[in-house]
């Protein structure tokens, strides 16, 4: 098999346009707060593993031109993420705003905070975070649309209608469809009532 090396790709391919080194930020400007309190959805990626998460537009506090929390919503409680953290604190994340291609990047180093002051600003309907995680911000820059382009992800005429992860996620836990839905979709329903979402 082919090795392949830095040296090896750098030959392969072009090298990128000088817009895309110059767009790096080492700072939380006023563009990247807007894009930050516009972004309902995040991609989290820590060592080995990415996490979704989504909350109301705003949802990660700026606190100061290098920092960000993002509150710890109910989920399933695997940790998989804070685990990560605890061993490796180097962390990437992607913002989304519905309807725009351009994603937002960060890349920095987190921890994971108990500060009272702040999980009481992050309460939701009278739930409070049991933790928030702080990114500390190493570099922020906007991805470009190529990405969302192709995948055409916010047109409405390509939602998925005909498909369902019920009947993949019953045999993977090995229940039935009806009973595994009616678990799922009840837990579901009581998290997102709880928070005032329904």
């Amino acid at each position: 098999m082919m090795s392949i090396n830095y040296e090896f790709l750098r030959d392969l391919y072009t090298e990128p346009r000088p817009t895309s080194l110059a767009k790096v930020q080492y700072k939380i400007d006023h563009h990247c707060r807007e894009f930050i309190n516009k972004s309902p959805f995040i991609i989290l990626g820590t060592d080995g593993d990415v996490s979704p998460k989504g909350d109301f537009p705003g949802f990660v506090e700026v606190l100061d031109d290098n920092t960000v929390a993002i509150p710890d919503r109910s989920g399933n409680n695997r940790l998989d993420s804070y685990i990560n953290i605890l061993s490796n604190p180097k962390v990437a994340i992607m913002f989304l705003i519905p309807g725009i291609s351009e994603v937002l990047r960060i890349r920095g180093t987190a921890e994971i905070s108990r500060d009272e002051k702040l999980l009481a600003k992050m309460t939701v309907n009278g739930q409070e975070p049991k933790t928030a995680l702080i990114i500390n911000v190493n570099e922020i820059y906007l991805h470009c649309a190529k990405a969302i382009a192709r995948s055409d992800i916010w047109n409405p005429d390509k939602l998925e209608k005909n498909y369902s992860t019920r009947e993949m996620f019953a045999e993977h836990v090995g229940k039935s469809k009806r009973e595994f839905s009616d678990y799922y979709d009840n837990a579901t329903d009581e998290i997102l009532t709880n928070e005032g979402r329904k």
